[in-house]
């Protein structure tokens, strides 16, 4: 990943103490799919859109509707919350899932790359979320 001088990047294990309860439910569901290269961007600072975009991809179609299913079943479950507005589940190479306060992003690596959503948003505080190997 590209970052300019004013980005930081910090590694931290499944749940975050900053972060909002949506965010670590969503970073949960996710990696409970096996997600790669996830990261949460905290825009708060930058937009008055959301407060975050989670980034992640999949390595494949299944995976990409795998990581979204289990994110919209998690969060109404765990914290009832439904889906404002969710795009991409029939194409799966970029689903939208919109929180409101926290805009989660599936990818398949191609078009994650030809984007570039992360460089788009490079002066955000960037946190890398790894599963914890427990």
């Amino acid at each position: 990943m590209n970052q300019t001088p004013s980005s930081k990047t910090r590694t931290t294990k499944k749940k975050e103490p900053g972060f909002a309860p949506l965010v670590s439910l969503i970073n949960e569901a996710l990696l409970e799919k096996k997600a790669e290269k996830l990261r949460v961007l905290d825009v708060r600072k930058l937009t008055t859109l959301t407060d975050y975009f989670i980034v992640c991809q999949g390595g494949s179609d299944t995976q990409i509707r795998a990581l979204a299913n289990n994110v919209t079943e998690k969060i109404k479950e765990k914290a009832g919350e439904h889906v404002w507005r969710k795009e991409g589940l029939e194409s799966r190479k970029w689903v939208v899932l919109d929180y409101v306060d926290v805009v989660v992003h599936i990818f398949n690596e191609e078009t994650r790359n030809f984007y570039a959503l992360e460089n788009m948003w490079n002066d955000a505080e960037v946190t890398e979320i790894k599963d914890d190997p427990a």
